[in-house]
């Protein structure tokens, strides 16, 4: 995968296909994780359906799965439509309603991959904001700024808790602002406050 800035959809995807009588829904939504993509996975298959097909990239990490169909004739060529358009932290599925005629590898091929990149082709996208997440420990008498850069930043509160000497918070950043955060409240705080970052999950 490119280092290149990526995009992700910005909005929920669908796009219907009918060949030989089967009936093929492709719906793909944006996923910020592994862990979510299975989630939303399970939401969306249909149980009455003949075969739910699917694949999801998030950063490195991917998987697809033919459900039932041939070997790579459905899971691979799903996976294909999302790299091809750039794609990341998308998860796609491609349901089947079998309507009595064999499609034959080829066919699938088509059919799965076919319905996957229509579905993507006009989908809304939007790129990926890369954060990072960051500890401010802060006295009661620097809160008052500390609020102020938060508020006026693109800072994502995620957590708050006081003790005796004042403030813990836990914000994310977009990765880029970080420097301009550590010298707006050095500035602000003649140095008492800097931003730690955080490992995820810490």
């Amino acid at each position: 995968m490119s280092a290149e800035p990526r995009c992700t959809l910005s909005a929920p995807q669908r796009f219907e296909l009918v060949v030989k009588r089967s009936r093929f829904l492709a719906r793909a939504c944006p996923v910020p994780s592994p862990e979510r993509a299975m989630e939303r996975l399970a939401e969306l298959s249909d149980r009455q359906a003949t075969h739910n097909c699917w694949a999801w990239r998030v950063g490195e990490l991917y998987r697809s799965c033919d459900d039932g169909e041939p070997g790579g004739s459905a899971g691979r060529p799903i996976l294909a439509a999302i790299d091809g358009r750039g794609l990341d932290r998308v998860l796609l599925v491609v349901t089947r309603w079998f309507g009595g005629t064999k499609l034959g590898v080829g066919g699938l091929v088509r059919a799965y991959g076919g319905a996957a990149a229509e579905c993507l082709r006009c989908a809304a996208t939007q790129p990926i904001v890369q954060r990072a997440r960051v500890r401010l420990r802060a006295g009661f008498g620097d809160l008052g700024a500390v609020y102020s850069v938060i508020e006026r930043s693109a800072l994502l509160k995620e957590a708050e808790s006081f003790c005796e000497e004042g403030v813990v918070l836990v914000i994310s950043c977009p990765r880029q602002e970080l420097p301009e955060l550590a010298r707006s409240l050095a500035h602000l705080t003649r140095g008492r406050v800097a931003p730690e970052p955080l490992v995820d999950g810490i």
